[in-house]
């Protein structure tokens, strides 16, 4: 299935990139991960309907629509680019008329990464470099205190890992690698088209 025709199936506008305003130094780009990899990932990857899946830098929100329609579970995206964030409410919208169910599982965040109270359902965090290493060091950091006042397995799972936030998982942090998950024919012409999924337990 192509870019269109998956946005198409879920009811969303999702496709393009978007840079963020010169006043957010810290925040990437809006890029969405590729629907092609989303479906490596979730061959190898176990996701529950139990689980709740947070989106750090969510963008137009892809990855929750995507998660929700393939498993119904519990999922939000954080985005602090405004205009983005109504694209993700718009789209929200949008996918829900072609729901035949009413629960509403997905919401979205509009506000910095750092800031997001993570809450103790809370135990699958998902990474495209939204963000210098600044700040998903304060987001990790949140995501540890969480784990220490609620007990839980949780999951940091980075696409397109950057050398800066694998080293600071392994070298400052509780969490140890637990699966590599390669695109295939996208890894073959760049070797950074891979997740990488941390645990700690």
């Amino acid at each position: 299935m192509t870019e269109h025709e998956y946005d198409q199936l879920l009811g969303i506008e999702t496709i393009g990139m978007k840079e963020c305003p010169l006043q957010l130094v810290h925040y990437n780009r809006y890029e969405a991960t590729p629907y092609v990899a989303l479906d490596e990932l979730t061959r190898s990857y176990e996701l529950k309907r139990i689980d709740h899946v947070v989106d750090f830098g969510c963008g137009k929100g892809r990855l929750p629509f995507y998660v929700h329609y393939h498993f119904q579970l519990s999922v939000t995206g954080i985005e602090v680019n405004k205009q983005l964030y109504q694209e993700a409410v718009e789209n929200k919208e949008r996918y829900m008329k072609t729901r035949d169910s009413k629960e509403d599982t997905i919401r979205f965040v509009c506000g910095p990464a750092e800031k997001y109270k993570v809450e103790p359902t809370d135990n699958r965090f998902y990474f495209f470099n939204p963000f210098s290493i600044q700040i998903f060091m304060k987001v990790v950091t949140n995501i540890l205190l969480s784990v220490e006042q609620h007990k839980r397995f949780v999951d940091v799972i980075l696409y397109y890992p950057t050398i800066e936030y694998i080293h600071f998982l392994e070298r400052n942090t509780p969490f140890e690698l637990l699966k590599e998950v390669r695109v295939p024919h996208l890894f073959e012409k760049d070797e950074n088209e891979r997740f990488l999924i941390f645990r700690i337990q």
